[in-house]
């Protein structure tokens, strides 16, 4: 095999699998969607042992205290992260972020983090294809804002901005 055609070669499976990855990439839950509603794991649900519903090295237990079921039936936005620090740096950085924006904003949206070990099925459901992912879901589940890949506070920022009421007396709004 000449080395001009093995270049050809390897070139072209390179081509198939970005392809293919960009099809996989938008076969995800689309903004404008009803967010699917289902059982996830709960810090109760794990007897309060964090380790187990998470592999976080820094977990912060308000974002797991919701079921995403119970999350979306009580009426109030969502911040929704997938994330598996155990095998991803970015997720890390991710959740830091995330635990920062929560400080701001817990009187005004739920904030759940989803680890694929131990809730596969809410990746599936979600369409999730890899770490991190961000879903904001507004007040009636629908989603608002889907972000594959790592997100700075301020696009989080303006994202959950669209989707809450201005707590009384901030400049939030």
């Amino acid at each position: 095999m000449s080395v001009k055609f093995a270049s050809l070669l390897m070139l072209s499976g390179l081509l198939l699998v970005l392809g293919g990855c960009d099809q996989k990439f938008k076969a995800g839950l689309q903004k404008g969607e009803q967010a699917p509603s289902l059982a996830t794991k709960t810090l109760a649900d794990v007897g309060g042992d964090v380790s187990r519903i998470t592999t976080y090295r820094q977990p912060d237990v308000r974002m797991y205290q919701y079921s995403l079921d119970k999350a979306l039936a009580t009426g109030k936005p969502i911040v929704l992260e997938f994330a598996t620090p155990g095998h991803c740096t970015v997720c890390d950085e991710q959740l830091q972020m995330l635990k920062a924006m929560l400080e701001k904003y817990q009187t005004q949206a739920l904030f759940l983090h989803m680890d694929q070990y131990q809730n596969p099925q809410a990746f599936r459901a979600y369409g999730v294809m890899g770490d991190p992912w961000t879903f904001v879901i507004d007040k009636d589940g629908i989603v608002r804002h889907v972000q594959p890949g790592r997100m700075l506070y301020q696009e989080l920022e303006i994202a959950l901005k669209a989707v809450v009421k201005p707590a009384p007396g901030s400049r939030n709004g």
